[in-house]
């Protein structure tokens, strides 16, 4: 083949990746809205779209003359290692795309709209009953899926690696105990040791400027305005519309601010890692966040390693009380940094503390993994929630909003894999922030003039704008020098909270 030929050829090939992320990018859009501004009597006109677009997305990915585009690629020799990389992983998401049905991919779609829509309702009128039929067509529809990787004899094990490759059922179990060990313990110390003030959290904290100075901070960590925005949303959640436009959502509560206010952080993370996507990966095969464990990493990094340190109050609690001066007229900042450091059994898995956040997920991800196996009915579904949040956590949700209810996952996506990432993404975190340190001594003194130009560069270089290019645990090792390990995080919780608390 000629270089011509070669560059005609490659050609056609991006020319494909960019119409593949052009209708993902849509298909972000039809959610995005769905779940910002969308009338409430659109929702049925909006399933078919999605549903529609989804089958169009399918067909492309699948089309037999790309998967032949492919098979040629991948015997060239003259690729850069980079090029070589997004080819093999356009043919790894080719296989997988090829196995399932175009029937099932627009069936799925479309369900997952609706489903959607009646949780926006069923939530706050606390009617787990009307969600059954809902979930149990998303539970089948979800095994269906699975069903086409007999590779994988867990249908949670096909989840777990969709979203963090290269990770099992049993190895997320291993990791889920170590932690559970660890903090249950310490959780119980520090609860022990008593409460810190929060009174002045509940005086009354107007919405338009809680989100002002969200998005102020936001600003200063280096989330681009011009390429994203933030607007209200029930649940919180960050998404890629176009190479250039990586939009988040937050919600806001006038008696309880750190609502907003960390909700912001932690999708301002997740918008920086794909902000940071090296430009020429984006509308290609590699212009994505790694794997869930690692997206979540970001979010968890600057919502807590930063956002809740001591140093971030130090450069904002002046800011923060010019802001609400009425309300924190008796608060000091030491005061302030203790109130969103305050660790106490929660029913509300976002609003939870680091240290009994771990509790919530591990909940879940075993709720999951008995729906997947059969063990447990979707019917008993919110019975199962409650005794399981009595024995992990000692409390039980007073409604089915703060039970089945809570998250929209199950709502708007698959049953598997879908929280697994977020404990996944504590541990690396503090991993992450760890070796940042180790090559930038001096990053709290940087959080305490507002100065995140250190942390994001080392973060960018070793993370975000690597995109897809590696494999998640691959990318760990090249950031960290070594592989996921749960011990940066419990160090960091255990002198973070003894020192707070003197546990």
């Amino acid at each position: 083949m000629t270089t011509t030929q070669h560059d005609k050829q490659w050609q056609a090939l991006t020319a494909h990746w960019q119409e593949l992320a052009d209708l993902g990018g849509i298909g972000s859009l039809l959610g995005w809205d769905q779940s910002t501004f969308l009338p409430a009597g659109a929702a049925e006109g909006r399933s078919r779209q999605q549903s529609l677009l989804a089958g169009l997305r399918h067909a492309r990915a699948t089309d037999a003359e790309y998967g032949k585009q492919l098979d040629a690629a991948a015997g060239r020799s003259d690729l850069s290692p980079e090029q070589a990389r997004m080819v093999a992983v356009a043919r790894q998401d080719f296989e997988k795309a090829t196995r399932l049905p175009a029937a099932l991919v627009r069936d799925l779609s479309g369900h997952l709209g609706q489903s959607y829509s009646a949780w926006t309702e069923a939530r706050p009128a606390g009617d787990f009953g009307r969600m059954v039929p809902y979930l149990e067509k998303t539970l089948d529809l979800s095994l269906q899926a699975a069903s086409y990787f007999p590779e994988f004899a867990d249908p949670m094990d096909y989840y777990i690696n969709e979203s963090d490759e290269g990770m099992t059922a049993e190895q997320v179990g291993q990791v889920f105990a170590e932690l559970r060990g660890a903090l249950v313990p310490l959780a119980d110390a520090v609860i022990a040791a008593g409460a810190p003030r929060t009174d002045f959290l509940a005086r009354g904290f107007d919405q338009n400027k809680q989100l002002a100075f969200g998005e102020r901070v936001i600003r200063d960590y280096g989330y681009d305005f011009t390429r994203g925005r933030q607007d209200l949303t029930h649940h919180p959640f960050m998404t890629r519309l176009g190479g250039h436009d990586v939009r988040i959502t937050t919600r806001v509560k006038e008696n309880d601010p750190t609502e907003a206010l960390y909700s912001t952080l932690h999708e301002a993370g997740h918008a920086l890692y794909e902000q940071g996507i090296a430009s020429e990966y984006l509308d290609t095969p590699l212009g994505g966040g790694v794997s869930a464990g690692v997206h979540e990493s970001q979010s968890r990094l600057w919502e807590n390693l930063v956002g809740r340190s001591r140093a971030f109050w130090a450069a904002y609690f002046g800011d923060w009380r010019d802001t609400f001066p009425e309300q924190l007229r008796d608060v000091t900042e030491e005061e302030m940094h203790r109130a969103v450091n305050t660790v106490s059994r929660s029913l509300i898995r976002t609003d939870a503390d680091e240290l009994t956040y771990n509790l919530h997920v591990i909940t879940r991800f075993e709720l999951e993994r008995n729906l997947l196996s059969g063990k447990l009915a979707v019917r008993d579904l919110n019975d199962a929630w409650h005794a399981a949040y009595e024995q992990n956590l000692g409390l039980r949700a007073p409604s089915d909003t703060d039970g089945a209810l809570q998250d929209v996952h199950w709502y708007f996506g698959t049953i598997g894999g879908a929280f697994q990432g977020y404990t996944l993404g504590n541990v690396l975190s503090a991993q992450f922030y760890a070796a940042a340190e180790a090559a930038n001594p001096g990053l709290e003194a940087d959080i305490a003039r507002k100065d995140f130009s250190r942390l994001r560069s080392w973060l960018t270089e070793n993370v975000y704008r690597h995109g897809r290019l590696y494999t998640p645990s691959d990318l760990v090792e090249r950031a960290t020098g070594q592989a996921l390990s749960a011990a940066p995080y419990l160090k960091y919780l255990r002198e973070k909270y003894g020192a707070l608390y003197g546990v």
